[in-house]
């Protein structure tokens, strides 16, 4: 069976791509292999219910790319017979082979935030929450006050602050079918490798390492977990405004709250401030999508600003938080770069053959 797959894959001029891929499985492995440590040294129990719900996510998000696929060719092409003309289109050889050689990075893909919904839960056992005061002090240095009140006098009307609770939900979009959208776009084929070996990154990076080191609880939670009472006028309007239009982050924050004082695992349900993940996942699809699509840069940007500014205003997050995300996010994606320069020109590319346009030529200026 594998024989006539990578016979498939040679005859289609896809195997290659295979091997292009490697730095992706590598480090996936290795953070996989941390993850196992931690998990074993601090003595997790391996949830189910974890891997079930990430899971249950991706056949959904699948759905909705080839959905969104097939209507766009449909529309584009106008065949007399629209399921003859999907059928050939998704049966083709070259199709099958294009899927195949992405199915490793898929199975990547779909394997990797299991396990980072593991691994979140463990943070304040590693680390107990003490950041939250530097984390203030620097936001107030920054601005001279905390950054929510500078944003309430513009976003402090219950419709806004609704919609922005919206739209910061919608972020899960991003993560997703958004991650789809790179692994099968042909449009997506020089900046596939990068995004996904950067996502891997600044999730473990970010939303592990740099988590577990500057430990905080963010805003919503600094009273009922720290017992500080700094943000409760924040909390206060926030309440309020739910009484007038439905503000569906406070649910969310009621679930992640109640995980913790129960010491459940959740679908990673920990709680961490620093980085914001919501941020950096923004600032990383739009570093991306430009590339893709240059109309949608500016849209994306937009919602990037959108999801920082609703990070702060939501009480999710400091805005250092979301700054410091930016600043990780750039300098992952830089490195990302370097290292597909690297592995194509010194392992991949020993010819002066013209490289396939998945493969990455150089470190592109940013």
């Amino acid at each position: 069976m594998g024989r006539m797959v990578a016979r498939h894959l040679r005859a289609h001029g896809r195997w290659e791509e295979i091997g292009a891929q490697v730095p992706v499985y590598v480090t996936y492995l290795l953070i996989a292999a941390a993850g196992a440590i931690a998990i074993w040294r601090y003595g997790m129990p391996f949830p189910a219910s974890v891997i079930y719900t990430n899971l249950d996510l991706y056949p959904k998000g699948f759905a909705l790319y080839l959905i969104c696929d097939g209507t766009v060719h449909l529309w584009k092409h106008r065949p007399d017979r629209p399921i003859r003309f999907l059928w050939q289109r998704y049966s083709d050889p070259q199709t099958i082979a294009l899927f195949l050689a992405r199915l490793p990075l898929l199975i990547v893909f779909i394997a990797f935030l299991p396990l980072f919904a593991l691994l979140k839960p463990l943070i304040p056992l590693i680390n107990a929450y003490s950041w939250d005061e530097v984390l203030i002090a620097s936001d107030r240095a920054i601005f001279g006050t905390d950054a929510w009140r500078l944003l309430q006098p513009v976003l402090g009307y219950p419709i806004v602050t609704a919609a922005l609770a919206v739209l910061y939900h919608a972020w899960f979009g991003l993560v997703y079918p958004g991650g789809l959208v790179f692994l099968y776009a042909k449009e997506a084929d020089a900046v596939r490798r990068r995004y996904f070996l950067s996502f891997m990154l600044v999730w473990f990076v970010g939303g592990v390492l740099l988590a577990a080191g500057m430990s905080s609880v963010g805003p919503c939670f600094l009273e009922p977990i720290v017992g500080d009472s700094r943000f409760a006028e924040q909390m206060a309007y926030l309440r309020a405004a739910n009484e007038q239009v439905p503000i569906v982050v406070l649910n969310m924050q009621s679930m992640l709250l109640n995980n913790y004082e129960l010491h459940g695992p959740g679908q990673g349900a920990g709680i961490t401030a620093m980085p914001s993940m919501h941020v950096a996942m923004a600032f990383l699809f739009w570093l991306a999508i430009r590339r893709v699509w240059a109309v949608a840069g500016p849209w994306f940007f937009a919602l990037f600003v959108a999801v920082w500014v609703g990070s702060v205003h939501l009480a999710y997050h400091y805005a250092v938080d979301g700054l410091v995300s930016v600043v990780l996010v750039a300098i992952l994606w830089r490195i990302s770069g370097w290292v597909f320069a690297w592995w194509d020109s010194r392992v991949l590319v020993e010819s002066t053959e013209i490289r396939p346009a998945w493969q990455t030529n150089s470190a592109p200026a940013d």
